[in-house]
Parts: structure tokens; C-alpha cells; sequence
């Protein structure tokens, strides 16, 4: 049985989802999970509380998993079984409804195109920060805007024009990666996942 098979199969039969695996230089198995989630229904009387996977979750992956890799004679020297992390790759159409509406880390696979750079972006431009919306003709879209972001106790001209907003639609085949954009906010205030502070 593939490797990928092995692995999704034990994750997911002790009730968990598999984000990712990659194998690195020194035999390092890399195995990443997640809690399964379900998206809240639209009447919802109050907003579902994010949970999130503990040492005691990655445990108890490691223990099955070192069984079941020892069982299908899967070569390793070291197991590592961890959560997503603040910068969580987005890999299934599940994920992107789960993150609408946060800032997220796109790459594409190829540079964007004179006709989607339109004159206002660098037509060989493959990497985009912005925040992940539904494009209006459906699919996906990566929303952002080129100005410099205010820097703390920067005093800003109530004159100034902000500049324009862009949008760039995209599919999951154009999509080499699709994270969640690491931003850390050290204000306290609790947000969701991968959100922009305010």
C-alpha cells in the first residue's frame, strides 16, 4: 500500500484530517494534522469555537503510525507528527470555505500574464498576499492592494488616496501553494486563523 494511503488511512480512522506529508533529507517523515471541520450552519445562534490539536492528539497519530509504517516495511529514521501552524497550507476546496475572508500566501505556477496584469501589475508576478474571497463568477479569488501598510505611530493624511484594491481569480490547477499568511497579533485580541490584525 502507497505511503499516502497508509498514513490517510490511520489519521483519518482515529478521527482526524490529513493536511500533509513530506519526506526531508535525513529520513525524516513528516506527517501534519488537523481536527475535522464542520462547517456551521447559517442559522448558527452563536459562532462555533475553533478547537485545535494538542501534543496528546500528535501522540496519539505517532504511536499508531509507528505501528502501521513498521507493518508495511515503510522506511524512516524519524516521525514527526504536528499540527498545521500559523501559516497552514490550503490544499482542498474544504479549506478554502473554511478560510474565506483570511489573508492568505498564494504561488502560482506560472507567472500571471499581460492580460491579467492588465498594466498594473509586473506581468511575471507569481506570488500574491491578500485576502481570500469567492470570485463573483465562482471559484476563488485573492484580493489586495499595493500600498505600503502604516507603520505603528505613522501619522497618515486624511487627504491621501488609498490605493485601488486588485483582484486576481484563480483555480486550484494554477496553484503551486496556497497558505495561510503568518501574521502574529500581539495585541491580545483573539481572531480567527491567519486573519490581518486590526
Amino acid at each position: 500500500m502507497a505511503l499516502q494511503q497508509v498514513v490517510e488511512q490511520i489519521v483519518t480512522g482515529l478521527g482526524y484530517d490529513l493536511v500533509e506529508i513530506e519526506r526531508s533529507a535525513g529520513g525524516l517523515l513528516r506527517v501534519t494534522i488537523d481536527l475535522p471541520w464542520v462547517q456551521p450552519a447559517a442559522d448558527a445562534p452563536q459562532p462555533v469555537i475553533e478547537q485545535f490539536v494538542t501534543v496528546e492528539d500528535c501522540e496519539k497519530v505517532t504511536r499508531q503510525l509507528q505501528f502501521a509504517l513498521e507493518v508495511d516495511g515503510v522506511e524512516y529514521k524519524r516521525l514527526e507528527v504536528s499540527s498545521p501552524g500559523i501559516d497552514r497550507p490550503l490544499r482542498h476546496e474544504q479549506d478554502f470555505v473554511r478560510f474565506e475572508g483570511s489573508v492568505i500566501d498564494v504561488t502560482l505556477k506560472a507567472p500571471i500574464g499581460v492580460a491579467a496584469a492588465a498594466g498594473q501589475v509586473n506581468a511575471t508576478r507569481k506570488k500574491f498576499r491578500g485576502t481570500l474571497e469567492r470570485a463573483e463568477a465562482g471559484g476563488w479569488q485573492i484580493v489586495w492592494s499595493d500600498e505600503p501598510p502604516v507603520k505603528p505611530g505613522q501619522k497618515v493624511s486624511k487627504k491621501r488616496v488609498p490605493a485601488p484594491l486588485q483582484a486576481l481569480g484563480f483555480t486550484l490547477d494554477e496553484v503551486r501553494d496556497v497558505r495561510l499568511a503568518p501574521i502574529v497579533d500581539f495585541k491580545g485580541r483573539a481572531g480567527k486563523a491567519g486573519a490581518a490584525p486590526a
